[in-house]
């Protein structure tokens, strides 16, 4: 398939700029992936699209404050995205100015906050930062978070609550993993009064995810790299849920490409590294049996990913259902739950 096999017209109206006052207040289409047939609900019907005997596996990543502002020693200003923090005082990052910094350019960032150019890893940024304060220190301190490039307005106080899940437990994410968004507190008591089992994988969702398709044929694009673990637990659980007859859940795209990542031999195992596994349609998945996912962009590797879970064509006929009807897309929009 090519790429714009997977481009479909959304009007920008429909790019939700803000969270809903309440999570779990999206809308939700079920798109059954059986019959292809699409049925509008809300989200807190959720909870009766679950089997008690079925397992919701969720990605624990947490949001780090990623994007950073500050001046070079000309006096430019310079805009820092951190896309991955190797150790206490090092990370690679995007950075954007009006002239490239060269190696060895130091960056005067907000707060008196210092870090210098260390290379370049092709689009990325070696960067050091000076002193004696941990980087995870600096973004807490002058950080913002770092909201897509579709939403179009600045951070504010809101974000650091709702561009985070309930979740969250394991910093290195610079973009959210949208899916668990929608889950709330209420939510959850009554998945548990149900007695349905969660497990969970990390996956520090990189800016790649944003990245465009810029090849025509799928299979010349090289997928962005991220970090994920799927413990022994999660292994264990699905073990379990398969073997009582239930069905892996997961909640997002991202938990996809974990467990999917975890079972490349064939064989579900617990795992930990790097992943750059593109899902194309034609994939056969190992692991995952029904997915909730929010609405993505036109021509995106989610999309495709998605395509390959439901089917092509019953895809693409329920995102011009969802535009028909006025569903709010991507990170703070309504939800899709694939399933039986």
């Amino acid at each position: 398939m090519k790429k714009n096999d997977f481009f479909y017209h959304l009007p920008e109206t429909l790019i939700a700029q803000q969270p809903l006052p309440q999570r779990s207040a999206s809308r939700l289409l079920h798109l059954n992936k059986s019959t292809g047939c699409v049925v509008d609900r809300q989200f807190g019907d959720i909870v009766e699209l679950i089997n008690d005997n079925d397992l919701l596996v969720f990605n624990n990543t947490k949001v780090i404050p990623a994007r950073l502002f500050g001046k070079k020693a000309s006096g430019g200003k310079v805009e820092i995205l951190l896309e991955r923090i190797v150790n206490e005082y090092e990370a690679i990052a995007h950075v954007r100015a009006s002239k490239t910094p060269k190696s060895g350019a130091l960056l005067m960032l907000d707060g008196g906050f210092q870090c210098c150019v260390q290379g370049r890893e092709g689009d990325l940024f070696q960067l050091e930062f000076t002193g004696n304060t941990p980087i995870l220190e600096v973004i807490a301190e002058i950080g913002h978070i770092p909201l897509p490039p579709y939403i179009n307005r600045a951070d504010n106080a809101t974000d650091n609550q709702r561009y985070q899940s309930i979740f969250a437990q394991h910093a290195g994410a610079v973009a959210a993993p949208t899916a668990s968004l929608h889950f709330d507190e209420d939510i959850m008591a009554n998945i548990k009064q149900k007695g349905i089992q969660t497990a969970f994988v990390t996956l520090h969702v990189g800016s790649g995810t944003f990245q465009p398709v810029r090849v025509d044929d799928l299979a010349q694009h090289v997928m962005h790299s991220e970090f994920y673990t799927v413990p022994q637990a999660t292994v264990d659980a699905i073990g379990q849920a398969k073997a009582r007859g239930g069905r892996v859940i997961a909640i997002g795209t991202t938990a996809v490409r974990s467990l999917e990542s975890a079972a490349q031999s064939g064989q579900l195992a617990a795992a930990s590294g790097d992943t750059r596994l593109f899902i194309t349609p034609g994939y056969r998945f190992k692991v995952v049996d029904a997915l909730l996912t929010n609405f993505h962009l036109p021509e995106s590797t989610l999309l495709m990913l998605v395509s390959a879970f439901a089917g092509y064509e019953p895809v693409m006929k329920a995102y011009q259902h969802a535009i028909d009807r006025q569903y709010r897309f991507f990170s703070y929009g309504d939800a899709m739950f694939i399933g039986e």
